[in-house]
């Protein structure tokens, strides 16, 4: 026997609207509880979930070739959580330099650099920081992961109050990763072209453009276009860099 339907009042209403706030479409932008912090770039806040870098997450940072602006990219971040916590570096590709921290305003104080003797030292230094939480953040630098390295990576990433970046080579985008955000970096006039490859979201259509004014001279060039420059100047007459600087 048929029974006629329940009349929807309004409360049933708000309640619904409210359960349907913890929804997330896969052509959104996920929104969640999770802590971010800013990336310092409009553009790119404009693309990640929540409006910045995740805490407590594994962020891939797939780059094109070391020192191409990696660092400055994260540098709002770093040097936001240098002030109060520990950033920690593990086998990273070049020496810190304290100066070039210094001219940044990064407490170089509170960084920390390792420098383990193998790959599987450095992922299991990660792994103690991250689950002992003595530090804000960690970056690690890695040429091959394994799949079961980057799952006990995120694992322990999701059980601490802490930001996770693993900087990896571009090849590595063809891998299956369980990391909720992967960005591509390569290098373009002005700053980088950063592409996501991976978010909790509806594919990201464009790569994004990063104008990174504090780049090292050379690189600091018509920001209309964008493209990777193809002629490179002979060593002789490239500009000297007359202070220290990361990238």
């Amino acid at each position: 026997m048929l029974t006629t339907p329940l009349p929807i009042t309004t409360s049933a209403e708000q309640a619904g609207v409210l359960a349907m706030r913890d929804i997330w479409r896969a052509d959104e932008l996920a929104v969640s509880r999770s802590t971010t912090c800013s990336t310092g770039h409009r553009a790119l806040d404009a693309e990640l979930p929540n409006g910045g870098w995740p805490r407590s997450a594994l962020v891939e940072l797939l780059v094109q070739q070391h020192g191409i602006g990696e660092m400055q990219l994260l540098k709002p971040t770093l040097v936001s959580l240098s002030k109060q916590q520990r950033v920690a570096l593990i086998q990273p590709p070049y020496l810190p330099h304290a100066m070039a921290c210094r001219s940044w305003q990064v407490n170089d104080r509170n960084v920390l650099w390792l420098r383990p003797g193998s790959s599987a030292d450095a992922l299991w230094s990660a792994e103690q920081i991250l689950k002992n939480g003595s530090c804000g953040a960690v970056m690690l630098w890695q040429s091959n992961v394994r799949a079961e390295s980057l799952r006990r990576l995120n694992l322990a990433a999701q059980s601490t109050d802490t930001w996770l970046w693993l900087i990896r080579p571009l090849a590595a985008a063809a891998d299956a990763s369980p990391s909720p955000l992967r960005i591509a970096i390569r290098p373009a006039l002005g700053g980088v072209s950063v592409d996501i490859i991976k978010r909790r979201g509806p594919h990201c259509e464009a790569p994004i453009f990063v104008s990174l004014p504090d780049m090292p001279a050379g690189r600091q060039l018509d920001t209309e276009h964008h493209e990777t420059p193809v002629h490179r100047a002979p060593a002789a007459a490239t500009t000297r860099i007359s202070t220290t600087a990361l990238v």
